[in-house]
Order: structure tokens, then sequence, then C-alpha cells
């Protein structure tokens, strides 16, 4: 089954349909129709390029931030003494933090704007990823404090991407929004890749401190630049006042929510982000481990980089095909990613490894053409809040998966149940997707606004 998004015709119909939408439909519209059509038009394009840019960089060095303690993990865990379960307790709590923050990350953007929610994590996180080696250090229990501040670093970068698909379906044009998630998504790969190379050198000639505390005090630097240059220096604040005089498309009432559930093509896709998700985030907190056990003598910077160099210029294809095909994506991302996923459970050589997992991630990276743009076209004016919930799913799968890993390693000393578990995983998420996905927008009733014209 294949999904065609004809975005030629829809974006004059969908403006109509948000401003002329009645108050029972979305919220109370009246009192607030001047204020949200001031605050969430369309970009200019040289605008629109300059954020791309940045949004791109701050992926980055969120990624950055992110895997610097897989990267420095087999470090750590041989200076404190750690086992592989307590090695994946400490993985696995970021993703604990990361569930509670999706859905009021893209509820807050809904109504004040993504790019201040942005702005604000961006400073915290960055400066927690900076002061992680002082509580290594000085606390007298490291596997409580990593865990603490695992979880912290979860907590202030979970409204990340919620942020950023909210700000997307507020400030751009809806047939550009593939290619600049695509665009800005591949930030996540070319994060890992500069961390990958970079911070095994740093490690391996300064020790694992020096990774946190780069990547922390660039992050806060491009939180700095934002705050700026492109803010112009206004206080990114977040009041109770300004939550309240939200537009209305974040007044989406309790029944709306629950008729939005109930839709195939959600449930669908939250679901299919689940599973993608999950096992990105197992991939990501366990393959420097892996190398590491399977191939001692390899450098670390060559497979904590080559794979993520492949996904760069793959999940900017992806951005391509999701004008498209978006069930296409998912069927390369989830289906035949799994192939090579399942190949590692035999693999001997380094080499060998090394390419079986370049081309997993790389195909992984075809997710952003078919889960991330599909939830913008089922509900435009919620877009920030259901991917949190989706965001919130996959992040709770994602810590059951990752130490659940740990725990498989410990208990059979092989890796091929890991492969063989994400495998499973994928392959379920991408029988949901085909069985149930569609590009129409289900947030509004059929009989009060218009729907996009699909193929299926």
């Amino acid at each position: 089954m294949a999904i065609l998004q004809k975005h030629g015709k829809i974006s004059g119909p969908d403006l109509v349909c948000l401003k002329e939408t009645p108050s029972d439909t979305i919220g109370d519209a009246g009192g607030h129709q001047k204020n949200w059509s001031e605050h969430y038009t369309n970009w200019p394009r040289p605008l629109a390029r300059v954020w791309t840019v940045v949004l791109l960089l701050g992926t980055c060095l969120l990624y950055c931030a992110r895997v610097a303690m897989p990267i420095c993990a087999v470090s750590m865990a041989e200076k404190f003494n750690w086992t592989k379960r307590e090695q994946g307790m400490v993985l696995g709590s970021f993703f604990w933090g990361y569930c509670f923050t999706q859905v009021l990350g893209g509820y807050v953007s809904d109504r004040v704007g993504g790019e201040k929610v942005l702005l604000l994590s961006a400073a915290a996180w960055g400066a927690m990823t900076a002061f992680t080696p002082v509580l290594a250090h000085f606390c007298s229990q490291p596997i409580f404090s990593m865990t603490l501040a695992r979880f912290l670093m979860g907590l202030l970068q979970g409204v990340h991407y919620p942020s950023l698909v909210s700000l997307c379906s507020q400030k751009v044009v809806e047939s550009e929004r593939g290619f600049l998630m695509s665009t800005v998504g591949s930030g996540s790969y070319l994060g890992t890749l500069v961390i990958g190379g970079a911070g095994s050198l740093m490690l391996d000639l300064y020790g694992w401190e020096s990774v946190f505390y780069v990547s922390g005090l660039l992050s806060v630097l491009w939180a700095y630049c934002i705050w700026k240059y492109l803010l112009r220096g206004e206080g990114p604040i977040i009041t109770l006042e300004s939550l309240g005089r939200g537009g209305p498309r974040s007044k989406l009432s309790r029944r709306h929510w629950l008729r939005l559930f109930k839709q195939p093509a959600v449930c669908a896709v939250i679901i299919t982000h689940l599973c993608t998700a999950s096992t990105f985030f197992t991939m990501l907190s366990w393959l420097p481990t892996y190398f590491k056990d399977t191939f001692p003598d390899a450098k670390g910077w060559v497979f904590n980089v080559i794979p993520w160099f492949v996904a760069i210029p793959s999940s900017l294809f992806s951005g391509c095909l999701s004008d498209h095909l978006i069930s296409r994506g998912n069927f390369f991302s989830m289906g035949v990613s799994s192939v090579f996923t399942l190949l590692l459970c035999g693999t001997n050589t380094f080499p060998t490894a090394v390419a079986f997992v370049s081309a997993t991630m790389g195909l992984t990276t075809f997710s952003h053409s078919g889960v991330s743009v599909n939830v913008q076209d089922l509900a435009p004016s919620c877009a920030g809040a259901l991917f949190g919930v989706m965001n919130t799913c996959g992040a709770f799968s994602g810590v059951l998966m990752v130490y659940f890993s740990g725990y498989l390693i410990e208990a059979t000393g092989s890796w091929a149940s890991v492969f063989t578990l994400i495998t499973v995983v994928n392959l379920v998420g991408l029988v949901t997707f085909l069985a149930f996905a569609e590009a129409r927008r289900v947030d509004m009733d059929s009989s009060k606004g218009h729907y996009h014209d699909i193929h299926i």
C-alpha cells in the first residue's frame, strides 16, 4: 500500500480551515483569532533557510551531548567497575527522563512557539552535559549520580523533537515540511558522527571528561547565539499568562483528543514510531560497546564515524522521498534495515560488521519520510503535542529495550539475541504502518473542514 500526498493542492484550503473553523471544533477561536494569525505566519524563504541551518546545528549538538555517554560508557565502566547490567541501567535512565517531557514540550510549543522551548531546553541540557564529570568524581556512588544525570538529560532533551515538529507546523509551508524535517533530522546523524570521531580522539588523548565538557559548552553557546541573533535578545520567558493566550491550534478539547486516538491511522503512527524509536535508541546506546567487545583492537573513530557518515546523505535523500510515497520510506526504514540487522548475528569480521551497521543506520533514516511527516498530515492543529505522545511511547519502549538488551547480553553472552529482538520489533512496526497508515487529516470533522487529497 502506497500513500501518495498531493501537496500542491492543500496549502490554501488548510489555511482556510484553521482560520474559519468554528469554536466547537478547534476551541475558542473568536477571542484569539488575531493573536494566532500574528504569531503563526509562515517564515519567508530566506529566514526559513537560516532557521533550517540553525536547527540542523542544534540537533547535531543535541546528539553530541546525548551520545557522549555511550561513547564514554566503556571507559567509565572500567573506571567505576560497572557490570553490563549497571551499564545498561545508566544508558537506559536517559529514556526514563525522556518519557516525561514529550507531551509537555509539544503542548507548550503549540501555545507559545517552539523556538522558545528549544532555546530554554538547549541551555539547560548543555549545562547539564558540561557538569556531568563533576557529578561523577565528587559523588561516592558514581552509578547513582550518573543514573540521575542521564535521567535529567532525558528530561531536558525530551522537549526538543516535539518542539521542532510544532515549530515546523507553525512556520513552514506544508509542501516544504518533509525536506526541512529530514534535513534537520540528519543533524542527529551528523552529531553522532562528529562526537564519534572527535569524541573518540578526545577520549584517547584527554580522557572521557573532555567529551562532556566540549559538547556541553558548545550547546550552551548555540543557545546563546539563537537568543542574541535570531530572537534579537528577547527574553524567552514562558509564563502562565502566555500559556493562557495560546492560539486555537492548541485548544483541542478532551472529546476531540479521544476521537483522535480512536482513529486507526493515529494509533498506527504511534505504534510505528514506538518500534522505530526503541530499536534506534537500542542501536545508538549499545553499538560502541558491541564493537569494543567483539573487536577489541578496532579503532573507535572507525566504527563511531562510518555508520553515521552513511546516514547523513541517506537522511537527505529520504526528504525527497517524503514528498511522494511516505509508506515506501517506512518500508526501507523498518523492513530492509532489519535484513542487515539480522545479518549482524553471524558476522565475524570487523569490515563486514561496519558495513552491515552502516547499511542499517542509513536505511533507518528513512523514518523521517514516513512517521515524522505523517503526523503533521494527520493533525496539524496539534502536531507538537501528538508527536510528544508518540515520542513518550518511543522513549518508554527505549528504556525497556536498552535495559533488557544489557540483561540479554549478560544472560546469553551473545549479541545475536539483541539483534534478533531489534528485527522482530521493527517488523511489527512495519506491518502496522502498512496496514493502517493514512495521509488524510483526522483532527477535524469531515463535515466541518477539508481534507487532503490522497490515493491509496
